[in-house]
């Protein structure tokens, strides 16, 4: 199969599927890509998490804080429209066993790998509080990821309503992959840790679901309502490597969707391993 026969091969998997959806797919070994829908906008969901988590090495790599220094977790955050004060459910969150720690310590690493394998808002918003969405925004523009945008906080209701989203492209989540993967997001040390804690990701119905099991896959998924995504590191246990982002949004059926981006993940995993034996 060549990288055409891939595309039409991709295109056919998702044809069936109600929606609009985007790839990106990086060969770290080779540079060749296959991207369908790139530059789309996308409501970023939870994949603003890898990034936040990048800006927490960086910040400690400073001397900012220490990843083991223990803050309070707190259920109270500030909405960026008006800094009126707002709460998180737990209901709404998939991490619901941190709110039963609420007014205990927790360290800053904790609290980041709650946010990245159990996608906890609560930590999210907490690390957020710590570091600086701006911080973040300014990290992702020395790299020169743009279309990645990270304004706030989950569940901040007020500025959801007036459009101020967490936002991304498929390009974007790529490249910042690619960042981590080539140990330019941060230390060698800091990266290979951050690849550490994607790897442990509990949320895996999309670019795992398919794949042997010898493969690991450092990710961040993201979800809403009609919006499933999923980004991160495939790395074969021959140490070949590749990116791929798979976005969607507008689902009217999200469980078809997901069984049909996973065979995605599938194709181009078949197709990554066939051109890598070669």
């Amino acid at each position: 199969m060549n990288i055409d026969e891939l595309r039409t091969a991709v295109n056919e998997m998702l044809a069936g599927q109600d929606g609009t959806f985007a790839i990106a797919y990086h060969n770290l070994g080779t540079g060749e890509e296959l991207l369908k829908n790139a530059d789309t906008i996308f409501h970023a969901a939870s994949t603003m998490k890898t990034p936040v988590m990048m800006e927490v090495f960086r910040q400690a790599g400073e001397g900012r804080f220490s990843l083991q220094d223990s803050v309070k977790i707190e259920n109270r955050f500030k909405s960026i429209v008006d800094s009126s004060e707002y709460q998180l459910s737990a209901a709404d969150d998939s991490d619901t066993a941190i709110y039963d720690r609420i007014g205990t310590g927790e360290t800053i690493y904790d609290l980041t790998v709650d946010m990245i394998i159990k996608s906890s808002n609560l930590a999210t918003n907490m690390i957020i509080q710590l570091i600086g969405a701006k911080n973040v925004m300014q990290h992702l523009e020395k790299l020169q990821i743009e279309n990645l945008h990270v304004l706030r906080g989950v569940e901040d209701q007020k500025a959801y309503d007036l459009g101020m989203n967490n936002t991304t492209s498929a390009r974007a989540l790529m490249k910042l992959f690619i960042a981590i993967a080539s140990n330019k997001a941060g230390t060698p040390e800091d990266c290979a840790e951050m690849i550490k804690i994607l790897k442990m990701q509990e949320h895996n119905r999309v670019i795992p679901a398919l794949l042997p099991k010898t493969v690991s896959v450092a990710h961040k998924t993201g979800n809403i309502t009609g919006v499933e995504h999923d980004s991160g590191i495939i790395m074969l246990p021959d140490g070949k490597k590749y990116v791929l982002v798979i976005l969607s949004k507008n689902l009217k059926n999200e469980d078809s969707a997901i069984n049909s981006m996973a065979q995605v993940s599938k194709l181009i995993y078949d197709y990554f391993v066939g051109q890598t034996a070669k």
